[in-house]
């Protein structure tokens, strides 16, 4: 399974890309971030009011350099089918990726062996393909997509500021912290 600070394994799974089906590769975003959305199954009912937010959000993404992907492990025929049937889902313009065979889940530890389905887990990879957070629940629980958006910027910031840390609800242009310098005169 993989974990925060170790490099992703490459995949190569079948996607729905704007409405078509395609191979895609992790490596294929190097050098982007990229943002992993699992979910349990297509036809459901909390995971399309989540990927329709991510779909709403997918601008922001972008424009920070990161790639969103939601997988699943229904087959990419299931996520056509379900692409071309809710209108919640035909706004998504990101990679639906296909783990039918669970694969991919089980690398990320959010495969469910007696059901056959993934949890709700979102994972952050850098552009040199570290994991940066994880975010893993009950698929009971939505997710807050806003909140992944401000994660993933915090995870920017630190990248591009090293010795600087983000506290507690950081958002861009609030203060960080400096770690050792932030307690001289404090002891």
């Amino acid at each position: 399974m993989v974990k925060i600070g170790e490099k992703v394994p490459d995949f190569k799974l079948k996607a729905l890309i704007n409405d078509e089906i395609k191979e895609v590769n992790l490596h294929d975003f190097s050098g982007k971030w990229s943002v992993l959305i699992f979910y349990p199954a297509d036809f459901s009912f909390v995971c399309p009011t989540e990927l329709e937010d991510a779909a709403k959000h997918y601008e922001e993404f972008t424009k920070l350099n990161a790639e969103v992907m939601s997988i699943s492990t229904d087959t990419e025929y299931s996520h056509k089918a379900w692409h071309d049937t809710s209108p919640a889902i035909r706004k998504i313009q990101f990679p639906m990726l296909a783990d039918p065979s669970g694969k991919m889940c089980r690398e990320f530890g959010t495969y469910l062996e007696e059901d056959g389905l993934s949890l709700r887990g979102t994972f952050i990879i850098d552009p040199d393909g570290v994991v940066k957070t994880i975010e893993m629940h009950d698929n009971s629980i939505g997710r807050n997509i806003a909140e992944t958006l401000r994660k993933l910027k915090a995870a920017i910031y630190t990248r591009e500021h090293p010795n600087e840390v983000c506290p507690v609800n950081w958002e861009p242009g609030n203060k960080t912290l400096t770690p050792g310098a932030d307690l001289v005169g404090k002891i």
